[in-house]
């Protein structure tokens, strides 16, 4: 476990929410890094949230649900959660507020690569998307999350990231309770929070000692 980071950015970044992705961990593993202070851990996929749910119930375990969240597997996990990451398609929304029982926190998801392979809103489809939810009533829409694209080119993830900041900014002028950026991942954490992340997403380097 990287101690030495974990208490970095609790320190350093006391405003920030740190988020433990934690698809590596087995329910048997979480133990330590709740130990060291973290509370938030956010799964990928849902049949291993429901697993890891059940087994550690009696934990104070905030959960967040960060990967592609399918309309169909809506029902199975929805109340069990407390923030979803990915909210990217009207299909899903229809879902949640079908099924959840009381608000959930939400960030919209932000395709702020251009790459085909991600998932998330165009950002010129971002306007219309936050107007049309904002009559669901069991979505808080809190803030944008965006994942940018894998390169050793830091100039690039920096305007990326620049771009999902400024999103934020133009649409909190219509939907006030736009505050959050939920941005950063193991490779390009530094620069999420340089360029004003609120949540931070990290795994495996929360793992490795020494891994940077």
């Amino acid at each position: 476990m990287n101690k030495a980071l974990i208490k970095e950015i609790q320190t350093r970044h006391p405003s920030i929410r740190l988020v433990m992705a934690s698809k590596y961990l087995s329910a048997s593993d979480f133990k330590p890094y709740i130990e060291a202070g973290i509370h938030d851990f956010g799964e990928n996929r849902v049949s291993d949230f429901l697993e890891k749910e059940e087994a550690l119930r009696a934990e104070a375990i905030t959960w967040h649900f960060l990967g592609t969240l399918q309309s169909k597997k809506v029902k199975k996990m929805i109340n069990k959660i407390d923030c979803l990451h990915s909210l990217d398609r009207l299909s899903v929304a229809d879902e949640i507020e079908k099924r959840r029982t009381t608000p959930l926190s939400c960030f919209i998801q932000v395709n702020i690569s251009g790459e085909e392979s991600k998932h998330g809103v165009e950002p010129s489809e971002l306007p219309r998307f936050l107007e049309t939810l904002k009559s669901y009533k069991m979505l808080n829409i809190i803030g944008l999350m965006g994942i940018a694209r894998r390169t050793d080119d830091d100039t690039i993830v920096r305007e990326q990231f620049k771009r999902l900041s400024k999103l934020r900014d133009d649409g909190s002028k219509y939907h006030p309770s736009l505050r959050e950026l939920s941005m950063g991942m193991s490779e390009d954490y530094q620069i999420a929070i340089e360029e004003g992340a609120t949540t931070l997403r990290l795994g495996r380097i929360l793992i490795k000692e020494g891994l940077r």
